[in-house]
């Protein structure tokens, strides 16, 4: 059966337009969830006719955050001019690309815009098809790909009127603001100067939205705080989903069951996600050994020059296992991969020439049978 709060938690929001059946269930079923997730997540909760949606803000800025279609910040820029296009738009009115195309080009203040120019359309196309497929806007007529080759090409829209409802509605003039920090404060201004309403949502968000709860100078307060009140903590979140809240020396764990799907977790349940609980193997097999260090405050680091020895050594001695595309990729392709998607995820971070490596490798490693590679050559006879 699908579990409620999981949908809400994990989805950006339920549309009506897309989905009605679910949408009745959420609004439905939201009064039972509504106090937990004002009280412990601080998560506003938007109700109306088109969509609903729970508020969800992070704790604190994390590598993984963002939009992930998007890789360039022009596209960001593009996705923000739209949304104030839009602004003007009443639900299901109809307006043509080029109509876009002319207020991108008059807004934008970085460089001068020049639609025949093929990348500027790549950008543009990549966004209008995010907001396609998220329920911002319908196409009526005519496709994108027919603008990627030329710029003179229309493509008709129509507004589904949830545009307005994206972007996180602040109580503050955001102009002055200036780095993620900014925004994080602006967040805790209105909930009474109480810091302990404050710690308490920011603990449950990052259980919640986080790799894990680390303990360092920053956030003695928020771990002394589930230290503490572990059990009360457990039983919260245990009441609406599946888990299980892990409290070692220096960091606090929310281990979800199997049957949870609460957005993106790890292990994923695709190839990179499974060489990576190899690579995480062969880190504990060098701690053991003793040749990485774990000192009083488990802050593991190492040189980027021996983490990246240790990705080289788990495709030597686990390649044969990897499908074709990582078998055959080239040993820095695939390292720089690897390094990439541990970082994505939180497992790692880089300072400078050094890898910080955090105890959630601890958590979950694998690693083949000793013999897997003759039943790999039994496979491929």
């Amino acid at each position: 059966m699908m579990n409620a709060m999981e949908v809400l938690l994990s989805r950006r929001w339920i549309l009506k337009a897309k989905d009605r059946e679910l949408y009745y269930q959420m609004k439905d079923e939201l009064g039972k969830m509504k106090k937990f997730l004002t009280e412990k997540l601080g998560y506003p909760v938007i109700v109306n006719p088109y969509l609903v949606k729970v508020e969800k803000i992070p704790a604190r800025a994390e590598n993984w955050m963002g939009i992930q279609e998007f890789t360039n910040p022009i596209e960001y820029v593009f996705f923000c001019l739209i949304l104030m296009f839009l602004e003007d738009k009443e639900a299901e009115e109809q307006f043509v690309l080029s109509e876009l195309t002319e207020y991108v080009q008059g807004q934008y203040r970085e460089e001068a815009i020049d639609w025949t120019v093929y990348r500027f359309r790549r950008h543009l196309i990549k966004v209008m098809k995010y907001c396609v497929a998220n329920g911002i806007l319908n196409v009526d007529d005519g496709s994108e790909e027919s603008f990627a080759r030329d710029d003179t090409s229309e493509v008709l829209y129509e507004n589904t009127g949830v545009s307005r409802y994206f972007m996180k509605n602040f109580t503050r003039d955001i102009r002055n603001y200036t780095s993620p920090e900014d925004f994080m404060q602006e967040e805790w201004i209105d909930v009474d100067a109480d810091r302990g309403i404050v710690r308490r949502q920011r603990v449950y968000r990052t259980l919640l939205m986080s790799m894990g709860l680390y303990r360092t100078q920053d956030t003695e307060e928020d771990f002394a705080y589930v230290r503490n009140y572990r059990n009360m903590i457990q039983g919260e979140l245990a009441e609406w989903i599946p888990c299980e809240l892990q409290v070692h020396r220096t960091s606090a764990f929310l281990v979800l069951s199997e049957e949870s799907r609460l957005g993106r977790c790890f292990p994923e349940e695709n190839t990179i996600s499974d060489i990576v609980l190899l690579c995480n193997h062969l880190i504990w097999e060098e701690i053991k050994a003793g040749n990485i260090p774990v000192p009083a405050d488990e802050r593991i680091r190492i040189s980027r020059v021996q983490f990246m020895e240790i990705l080289e050594h788990c495709k030597a001695r686990y390649g044969k296992g990897f499908i074709k595309t990582y078998r055959e990729m080239l040993t820095g392709e695939f390292c720089r991969e690897i390094f990439a998607y541990m970082k994505s995820m939180e497992l790692i971070e880089e300072k400078r020439d050094t890898v910080w490596i955090r105890t959630a490798v601890g958590k979950v490693f694998g690693a083949y049978p000793e013999d897997f590679d003759k039943d790999r050559g039994e496979e491929e006879k």
